[in-house]
């Protein structure tokens, strides 16, 4: 069978994860053809196809191509991995590090470790994936990152797990509310207003599950996959809503809502970093992480806690 290159695999996985050859040759910086050509050396090579080509609508992978996909992902992040921990013999971290976010909590926690990231490992170059709880995972699963900023009730048992904080989860309610002026609330209470659910995959369950274990069942008046929508139905009196992590942008006399602690006794989400359960973790991904580590003991997350 013929040796395929690190380009060409390159070439094939960008194709395949943005569904269009123009765009990976957009993101890639390369020529259409060249994508092409590799698409077609490592077919003729396979002997199978990759990719269904349709006119107009980009490409998408053969049930082949799409499980010879996940392997040269793995492939190229062990790759990536390679080239992080030779650049890294002397002792500093360099390279590339893939990491995957969940969406909703992002722009909360990421600007700090980020921040901490560049100045401590200049040469460290970060790539940045967002998803939803259960992309983020299929993320590492399948090699496109090198870890998740996750909560560990939504990681695979198969991974491991580094906790940064413990993030309970409490109400959003719009400022003129009799809850606001309490400052401080129950489920039961909640369940008694229009919810404003965040309806991203794992996320709606969870909040429901709260209320349900309680014996309640609140009525879903609006639904959204985007915190800032929420916050912003929230605002506009349109109902309550309930999250973990605290905005970073959160103005308590310029928002048009407030941000409450939930009295009952929930069991807080630890979140952190999940990684794929190997022997041993590369030098640069460890450097990552203890990083990571040493801002949550220093308190570095403390103020995106509500309790």
């Amino acid at each position: 069978m013929q040796n395929f290159t690190l380009k060409q695999l390159r070439y094939v996985e960008a194709a395949g994860r943005l569904g269009s050859i123009a765009s990976a040759a957009t993101e890639l910086s390369i020529s259409q053809s060249s994508i092409t050509a590799a698409i077609e050396v490592l077919e003729t090579g396979l002997g199978y196809d990759l990719f269904i080509r349709t006119p107009s609508k980009g490409i998408r992978p053969t049930p082949q191509g799409a499980e010879s996909l996940v392997l040269v992902r793995r492939f190229l992040q062990q790759a990536r991995n390679f080239q992080s921990e030779i650049q890294s013999v002397a002792g500093t971290a360099r390279g590339t590090l893939r990491i995957a976010c969940y969406a909703t909590a992002a722009p909360a926690f990421l600007p700090i470790i980020l921040r901490s990231v560049t100045e401590r490992f200049p040469e460290l170059s970060i790539t940045v994936l967002e998803g939803s709880l259960s992309v983020i995972i299929d993320y590492v699963n399948e090699g496109e990152a090198d870890l998740a900023f996750t909560y560990d009730l939504f990681r695979d048992s198969k991974h491991r797990f580094y906790p940064l904080f413990s993030a309970p989860p409490y109400a959003i309610v719009p400022s003129d509310d009799s809850i606001a002026r309490a400052g401080r609330t129950t489920l039961a209470e909640l369940s008694e207003k229009p919810l404003v659910m965040l309806d991203l995959p794992g996320a709606s369950k969870y909040f429901m599950d709260m209320f349900h274990a309680a014996g309640l069942d609140p009525v879903v008046a609006h639904s959204t996959r985007s915190s800032e929508i929420l916050r912003a139905l929230v605002a506009g009196g349109f109902g309550v809503a309930l999250l973990n992590i605290r905005p970073l942008d959160y103005r308590e006399t310029e928002s048009g809502y407030r941000i409450v602690p939930i009295s009952d006794e929930i069991e807080s989400a630890p979140f952190g970093i999940a990684i794929a359960d190997t022997e041993g973790v590369p030098r640069t991904i460890k450097a990552f992480i203890d990083n990571c580590l040493e801002l949550s003991n220093k308190g570095a997350f403390a103020h995106l806690i509500v309790e």
